[in-house]
């Protein structure tokens, strides 16, 4: 049994949203066709990978995605979607909910002046009406990822309401991380606008314990750092460490994958913990 447990597949680097702190990949403008995604998928188990988490970019710009999520699951896959929420539809969850364990969706502000100084006009709407819809579908699971930064730090009590106001209304386990955001990206950023310390990180988590019954992660950068193998949409592998991303080649080549993440900083202990 491999020592990877969940792989990250961002499958397009398309998005509707612009996120100044997003440290996805960008550029991709031709990513992997459908019988290399499906190779890919179809490799994971081989190498004792036990989860998949679709992402990008969004996921759901991807015309094949349903065909990539139901592929997943059939191969024994637990099935993770990470989207940003505005993309999503009863159609969709009809017709491939049953093979999905769980969604992720980000929340940037509890209302539309907060989260727009990062996030397009209408998320935080788009958002709530994402949760309203997993709602009508309790088998999966719903985590909330919240990037805390300076634009939104003094919000994040009230996101932490809002979800748990949600989350007692439905039958779904959720989920919500805060994550303190990371100085990594594939483009120029002014950090100083977004970053917050350490120690303001930390202080929120006794705000936020008063006032949700959700389960509840706070991912500090030391914990984000050397934590994900990725599988970008060019179908290579890549290990971020601090800033930079290390390269390890097409993921269809890699022969033993823990080998060749044994090459890198790549931090094991932490990744054997769930990131719920």
């Amino acid at each position: 049994m491999g020592k990877i447990v969940s792989i990250d597949f961002h499958v397009t680097s398309a998005c509707t949203q612009d996120c100044p702190y997003c440290w996805g990949p960008l550029r991709f403008r031709r990513p992997v066709s459908t019988t290399h995604a499906s190779r890919i998928v179809d490799r994971l188990p081989s190498h004792g990978i036990r989860r998949v988490v679709f992402t990008g970019g969004d996921p759901l710009l991807r015309r094949d995605i349903g065909l990539l999520i139901r592929r997943a699951s059939d191969s024994g896959l637990e099935v993770a979607v990470s989207t940003t929420g505005d993309r999503l539809t009863e159609d969709f969850l009809d017709q491939y909910g049953k093979y999905i364990d769980l969604v992720s969706l980000p929340l940037d502000g509890s209302n539309e002046g907060v989260s727009c100084q990062t996030k397009r006009p209408g998320h935080t709407l788009a958002v709530v009406a994402a949760l309203r819809l997993l709602g009508r579908y309790p088998r999966i699971d719903v985590k909330i990822g919240t990037a805390v930064t300076k634009k939104n730090v003094q919000d994040v009590v009230s996101m932490a309401r809002l979800v748990d106001d949600w989350a007692r209304s439905v039958q779904n386990r959720v989920f919500y991380n805060f994550f303190q955001t990371f100085p990594r990206a594939m483009r120029p950023v002014d950090w100083e606008a977004f970053l917050v310390s350490d120690e303001e990180f930390a202080a929120l988590r006794n705000a936020v314990v008063a006032e949700t019954s959700v389960r509840y992660s706070f991912l500090a950068r030391a914990t984000l750092d050397r934590l994900y193998a990725l599988i970008f949409p060019d179908g290579d592998l890549y290990v971020p460490s601090g800033v930079t991303y290390q390269h390890l080649g097409s993921f269809l080549e890699i022969d033993d994958l823990d080998a060749a993440i044994e090459r890198t900083e790549f931090d094991w202990a932490k990744h054997e913990i769930p990131q719920y």
